[in-house]
């Protein structure tokens, strides 16, 4: 009788430990999955709960086969999906104000957002204790595109603070965004704004000292966000829907995990980046509060990523957060 009870036992397992092979997402051929091709504004730490949602199989379990496309600017993001290169976008907010401003008929809405602060450190040429943005008075600081959101958002900070962006110093918006940190090192400027693992690296080689983040200084906004045409979203809501719940998970990921977990999760998307360096990066990103809890952004965020883009002068008028925002259901 033991004999036969230890045999049953045995075969449950085996058959229990075929089943997980068989319908555990790993084992998902990808001709079953569906292809979302997403344009990615720019290749960075700051994205973890992306890469993790990659990482631990989230949109495989949705049934999604996600291929990113680097495409720097979200400008040139906006454009990809508004030309039907890619399904979605994945940039900063404000590209979605610029193509509504713009007459597109055919618009782009957010559906999710993934960071809620500005991802950039300001990087000094000399060491500075005690910084304040009053040491910037004077310098050149290489900023980013005009118009982007860290460019702005950099602007605000310095508003906030009493300094005036257009005569208290100089910002550079001539250097493109890949070639910021290289200009840098190569000589110019006295400040760079500058994402991770960039600032980490410069650090790293001598060549300058993260003095502040100015995602803190800047406030809480729909940074960096996922958008779509409203077609594709009307067509689509069943892959939407599952995008976002694949975001979600991402999310809750970074907020449940160590700093150390979170970069072995993500180590695979940067494996020029040592694990520790990974870490401290995250680490900094979690002191800055970057990513929120939840992938749906409130009104008071979006309208406070208005008043940054109207005291940039790249805005005259706030747009309805109700056309712009899609929400997921």
């Amino acid at each position: 009788m033991k004999k036969r009870l230890g045999i049953g036992i045995i075969l449950l397992f085996i058959v229990a430990i075929m089943l997980v092979l068989i319908f555990y997402p790993w084992n998902k051929n990808k001709s079953d999955l569906t292809k979302v091709r997403v344009a990615e504004v720019a290749h960075t730490i700051f994205y973890a709960p992306q890469y993790a949602a990659l990482s631990q199989g989230y949109f495989e379990e949705v049934g999604l086969d996600i291929e990113l496309l680097l495409t720097p600017g979200a400008d040139k993001v906006a454009a990809a999906v508004l030309s039907g290169d890619v399904d979605i976008g994945f940039s900063g907010s404000e590209a979605t104000i610029y193509v509504y401003n713009g007459g597109e008929k055919d618009y782009l809405q957010t559906f999710a957002q993934l960071t809620q602060r500005d991802g950039t450190f300001l990087v000094s040429r000399e060491k500075i204790e005690d910084f304040t943005l009053d040491d910037l008075r004077g310098k050149t600081v290489i900023g980013g595109r005009q118009g982007g959101m860290p460019e702005m958002t950099f602007e605000w900070a310095l508003r906030q603070n009493g300094i005036d962006p257009k005569n208290d110093l100089y910002i550079d918006t001539s250097v493109a965004f890949a070639a910021m940190s290289g200009a840098f090192i190569g000589g110019q400027g006295d400040f760079v704004t500058l994402f991770e693992p960039n600032a980490l690296e410069v650090e790293q080689q001598g060549y300058g000292y993260v003095v502040a983040s100015i995602g803190e200084l800047g406030g809480v906004v729909p940074y960096t966000s996922y958008s779509a045409r409203k077609s594709y979203i009307l067509e689509n809501k069943d892959i939407i829907k599952k995008f976002e719940s694949a975001i979600q998970k991402g999310l809750d990921y970074v907020h449940s995990h160590s700093d150390e977990e979170v970069a072995q999760s993500i180590l695979e998307f940067f494996p020029d980046t040592a694990l520790d360096d990974l870490s401290e990066a995250i680490g900094r990103y979690r002191n800055a509060d970057s990513w929120p809890t939840t992938t749906q952004f409130t009104k008071e965020s979006f309208d406070h990523l208005q008043d940054i883009m109207i005291a940039s002068n790249e805005l005259e008028e706030k747009v309805p957060y109700e056309d712009l925002m899609y929400q997921v259901k």
